[in-house]
């Protein structure tokens, strides 16, 4: 069954300001060895995932099943030769297994290697990957505040000044960034909740969400319009990204057991970030069924269903839409909507 997206009162003015929403592929670190992965993103290319990739950044997959966690900063400079269009991360978060002049470092080395393609997604993190380098893991307001003190961080890095910070959460003393691109690289922050899409549009560049109620949709960039009115910008021309994921396979059957066994954790009706171990996620598996993923992943063997799904989310407005196969039949998948699904869309 397709999920139907109808666009409330208020909201269809948005798709007369902005560009032809183009349609990118999610490539899944936790799922695929990254040599594979290079090969699905080059597929997609082809095939007309016009939007490019956004690329998770994982120490730990979900489940071990998944049985993937390459280093996303590696994938994405190899992902830079092999493919042409945009990248970025979906999402790193800041503060735990990484500084954020690392991140700064990072990303500014990527965005001058590869210039006006790369952008850095940031988030607020989950226990599963950051736990790792031990140490207190913080309730979500004031993981909240650290992504924020963050952003400030790694803007302060990209002016290429040198920079000496001491905040509530972070310390700089004395750093430069030397290598850097021309205009400094965009920060797209995920969020799903009011206080912090007002504080993306303040402090950010633009916004990643992930498939929500058209009232929850409407209400995020609300409060990022407002906040990026706070700061004097134009929050018609920020883009606004969303991931959705989506179960195919030739047969109805093959497309409930794929989701089932390879994504589980998208039938989690409940928040994750403080789950710390993929075993744990593992457990709590065994309670999922097709039924658990209804309005949260679509799943159908139908051109017509994803056509119908995407179309409504690219009426509703976004930018750009990635999309996430959970099976692992990457290639079929890339094929499939290349030849069926994307030629059905109205993106203008």
């Amino acid at each position: 069954m397709a999920w139907r997206v109808t666009i409330p009162r208020g909201m269809a003015w948005r798709a007369t300001l902005r560009t032809m929403t183009k349609i990118g592929y999610a490539a899944m670190l936790e799922q695929f060895h990254p040599t594979e992965l290079l090969d699905w993103c080059a597929e997609a290319e082809a095939a007309g995932f016009s939007a490019g990739f956004m690329v998770s950044d994982h120490f730990h997959p979900w489940t071990p099943h998944q049985g993937n966690a390459a280093f996303a900063w590696s994938f994405m400079g190899a992902l830079g030769q092999r493919t042409s269009l945009p990248f970025g991360s979906a999402v790193t978060c800041p503060g735990f297994r990484y500084h954020p002049a690392v991140i700064a470092h990072a990303a500014a080395t990527l965005g001058a290697m590869y210039p006006g393609r790369f952008w850095l997604g940031l988030g607020a993190g989950e226990a599963l990957n950051e736990h790792v380098v031990g140490g207190y893991w913080p309730e979500i307001g004031i993981r909240s505040a650290m992504l924020f003190e963050a952003i400030e961080v790694i803007n302060k890095l990209f002016t290429g000044d040198v920079v000496r910070h001491k905040g509530e959460h972070f310390t700089l003393e004395s750093a430069r960034l030397f290598t850097r691109p021309q205009d400094p690289v965009p920060i797209y922050v995920a969020t799903a909740g009011p206080l912090n899409a007002k504080r993306t549009g303040r402090n950010a560049d633009g916004m990643i969400t992930v498939g929500a109620a058209d009232e929850k949709i409407q209400m995020l960039w609300d409060r990022f319009a407002d906040g990026a009115r706070e700061a004097g910008k134009d929050p018609t021309g920020m883009p606004k990204l969303l991931q959705i994921h989506v179960s195919w396979a030739p047969t109805r059957d093959a497309a409930e057991r794929n989701a089932v066994s390879e994504w589980p954790n998208g039938g989690m009706p409940f928040p994750k970030q403080d789950i710390r171990n993929p075993e744990d996620f593992a457990a709590m598996a065994k309670q999922v069924s097709p039924e658990s993923f209804v309005n949260r992943v679509l799943i159908s063997a139908e051109a017509d269903d994803h056509a119908a799904h995407i179309q409504g989310f690219v009426d509703t407005g976004f930018d750009e839409i990635h999309v996430h196969n959970v099976g692992r039949n990457q290639s079929e998948f890339i094929r499939f909507y290349g030849e069926r699904v994307l030629p059905q869309l109205r993106l203008g």
